[in-house]
């Protein structure tokens, strides 16, 4: 067992909750080490030899997972991980975790298990996946195609995920809890594409597709096809209603969407 430093481990601290974590906990004076490929040392899910020396003078993890714990072969690993991490002496484990998937909840029972002080943190769709990822490019096109139909999402601010993580990670009272997020209101993705166009100033339109119309799509752009059978899964109207966590959590309400889209279009990341 290695002698812990308080040194907080964020993985995927370059990813869109992780890099709001490392920040804030960094803003705070505590020591972070980024858990990723680039990182010194550097951590990869896939290969274990990475992960002690990572772990080394760390005493607590922000566990996150790509693509997501949906995706086959993460339970085992979130579990060898985090008996890893607790005999190395990080203890004081935070997962994200996914809101009404199934495979993650095994995930996230193989992490309780290794005998850490746990947090789960569970969430959805993200607001930022329409400003930093997935479908930044769709945005900027004018035309955000998904196999979704005509469901609903209560779509979450990445900045209170990492709130919420924060919290978890530096105060005891969250040791135990499972968190579930989720912002203020349901949206179907025309109200999505609605507030998208209220903010910008131009027409941003959503056009519903079939799953293998979108199976396609992500073929042609290198991405696991995965993700199609996963947005069908988590839309099919399980999380089609609103939860509190970030209340819970935090004593305060979450961002709303259109917050998030006007914050957004005066960053100028969708600017054309």
């Amino acid at each position: 067992m290695t002698q812990n430093a308080n040194i907080t481990l964020v993985i995927g601290g370059n990813g869109k909750t992780g890099r709001r974590v490392a920040d804030k906990l960094s803003a705070q004076g505590r020591e972070v080490r980024i858990g990723s490929r680039s990182g010194v040392p550097p951590f990869d899910w896939h290969e274990p030899s990475t992960w002690v020396p990572a772990l080394e003078g760390v005493d607590r993890v922000y566990v996150t997972y790509f693509p997501d714990l949906a995706f086959p072969g993460a339970a085992e690993q979130v579990a060898e991980f985090s008996k890893v991490a607790v005999a190395n002496g990080a203890r004081r484990l935070v997962l994200l975790s996914g809101r009404g998937e199934e495979a993650a909840e095994v995930s996230e029972e193989n992490l309780k298990a290794s005998g850490a002080d746990w947090t789960i943190v569970r969430a959805s769709w993200f607001n930022q996946n329409f400003s930093e990822s997935f479908f930044l490019e769709p945005v900027l096109a004018g035309e955000i195609a998904l196999p979704t139909g005509d469901a609903v999402e209560a779509f979450v601010d990445a900045d209170d995920i990492a709130d919420v993580v924060v919290a978890a990670l530096t105060d005891d009272k969250h040791i135990g809890k499972t968190y579930e997020l989720s912002g203020p209101r349901l949206l179907s993705y025309t109200d999505v594409a609605a507030e998208l166009s209220k903010a910008t100033g131009r027409e941003i339109k959503y056009i519903s597709v079939t799953n293998e119309e979108y199976r396609a799509v992500l073929r042609e752009n290198d991405l696991p096809e995965e993700f199609a059978d996963l947005f069908t899964m988590i839309l099919d109207g399980r999380n089609a209603h609103l939860v509190h966590g970030v209340e819970e959590a935090l004593g305060r309400k979450p961002k709303d969407f259109a917050e998030f889209a006007h914050e957004a279009a005066a960053s100028g990341v969708w600017n054309v």
